[in-house]
């Protein structure tokens, strides 16, 4: 997929086809030199017959319009114009992406990102633009070698007037940016868990840091030990396929300025461990690396960026598989930290794993730590789909994010951390649980992970509902880089 701004007239623009918004109340979105007097006059004679209704979604192609050298207009709908949000316009571009899927061009002019959407600028416009585009045009067929389809690509000329051009571009270049860390995300999530192992992610963090001047480190299993990060190997132990911590450093910022960490959980694959898990459904435990898969991209977005900022990306990386050296319930671990934990149930092992990790963050005297894991299908359960659950010992760092998540319509919905949930983690063998019960799961989940981010600003993002899609549209949906790639951008100002 490639983009273009364009300020030219339509009549020196040479492509296949026109997108132009138009509201329900079959009012055209353009601007004055945009579309002639007899196109407008032409499109609004064919409107009186009512093909189209300018519902959100709503599609109409036009052939040989007069007034314009483009041989055909695609027409998509807006809705109500006071009613035109993001959601909408989401909705718009993506119904956009679908019609051009089905017709026979290659280069596309659009002007449906002139339109005026509530609280929002040219600049926002066109980066979602961008990024619904890339979201709706990605397909994973790596894989397939039966019907293989081949993936439509276009050259998008997206048209802003001349004083909007460096905005634009700035903007352009921050989306495109996005959506290649967004579609790495989705890809490593949608890969099997027989080629995305925890070895697999080590090489692909390699990769990011060598191609964007980054520190990296991929500790094995013996570096792990001497770490002693008990609470980690206990999870891996069920595994053949040997644990990775990875730790990826971009190192742009001042000096003085301290670090964002990223932490992402990265269980390749989730059976439950001896708790196992039913059969039903079961494929899609290869997205709980999809926290870590999230830090990946949003590694690659500000590596393509060249972000002048310090940020510091952690990951965790194992299996969780049923196996004679498996960790057992009632088997008590001695985490990194020195508190100890009785495992009451093997498949609450992201926290396991996490809590480590968190641990080893301190090292860096950060700024702040958010850690990214499919936490808890009591989430789900909580929030549905919709919403990632936040989490957050700091005020203004759980505002930030849930700023950021509005901004970029990758939305969280922050949660409880009150000190009243704690007492369901107590324990008589160790300092705590590992669970605390049914009630409250994703909130029991976040207290035990605040017990190891005592000594920074700390924020959990449990992404079970949002990380990825089940049914007939199953696959890993690229959340939340959006979210956290605004909130690094936010940082900056």
């Amino acid at each position: 997929m490639k983009f273009s701004i364009k300020t030219d007239q339509l009549d020196k623009q040479r492509s296949d086809v026109l997108v132009v918004g138009i509201y329900d109340s079959l009012k055209l979105v353009y601007d004055k030199s945009s579309l002639s007097a007899p196109t407008i006059s032409h499109i609004a004679s064919i409107l009186k017959h009512g093909d189209m209704s300018g519902k959100v979604g709503s599609s109409l192609i036009l052939y040989n319009v007069p007034g314009i050298k483009i041989p055909k207009i695609l027409l998509i709908g807006l809705g109500k114009e006071k009613e035109l949000d993001g959601k909408k316009y989401h909705a718009a571009v993506r119904a956009m992406i679908y019609a051009l899927k089905k017709m026979d061009v290659k280069k596309i002019t659009s002007l449906i990102q002139i339109a005026s959407i509530k609280e929002a600028d040219i600049a926002w416009n066109i980066e979602h633009f961008v990024n619904e585009v890339m979201d709706a045009s990605y397909e994973f067929a790596e894989l397939k070698t039966v019907n293989k389809k081949t993936k439509k690509t276009f050259d998008i000329f997206v048209v802003v007037d001349k004083k909007s051009q460096k905005i634009a571009e700035a903007a352009l270049k921050k989306s495109f940016a996005l959506a290649k860390g967004i579609e790495l995300t989705k890809t490593l999530g949608n890969l099997p868990p027989n080629i995305c192992t925890p070895t697999y992610l080590g090489k692909k963090a390699q990769e990011i840091g060598k191609d964007h001047g980054m520190k990296i480190e991929v500790l094995d299993q013996k570096q792990i030990e001497k770490l002693k990060m008990g609470s980690f190997l206990g999870v891996a132990k069920g595994s053949r396929q040997p644990p990775k911590f990875i730790v990826l450093q971009h190192n742009k910022g001042k000096k003085t300025q301290k670090p964002i960490i990223l932490v992402g959980k990265g269980i390749t694959f989730d059976a439950g461990g001896i708790s196992i898990k039913p059969a039903g459904d079961m494929d899609e435990m290869k997205y709980d690396m999809c926290g870590a898969a999230s830090v990946l991209g949003t590694f690659k977005t500000i590596g393509l960026l060249n972000l002048p900022m310090n940020v510091i990306g952690i990951i965790p990386t194992c299996e969780n598989l049923p196996d004679g050296l498996a960790l057992k319930p009632g088997d008590i671990l001695t985490s990194m930290s020195g508190q100890t934990i009785e495992v009451l149930n093997t498949d609450a092992e992201g926290r396991l794993i996490l809590c480590d990790a968190l641990t080893y963050a301190e090292r860096f005297n950060p700024d702040v730590v958010i850690d990214i894991a499919t936490l808890t299908g009591a989430c789900v359960i909580a929030l549905g789909h919709h919403a990632s659950g936040l989490y957050s010992n700091d005020d203004k760092l759980a505002k930030d994010l849930e700023s950021a998540g509005q901004t970029s319509l990758d939305r969280a919905w922050r949660m409880p951390l009150w000190e009243d949930y704690q007492s369901q983690l107590d324990s008589n063998f160790a300092d705590m649980a590992n669970i605390g019960g049914r009630a409250g799961g994703s909130i029991t989940a976040a207290c035990f992970l605040s017990r190891f981010a005592k000594k920074y600003k700390w924020a959990h993002l449990d992404i079970a509902g949002t990380a990825w899609k089940s049914g007939k549209a199953k696959g890993a949906t690229g959340r939340p880089v959006g979210l956290l790639i605004q909130y690094i951008l936010s940082k900056m100002n």
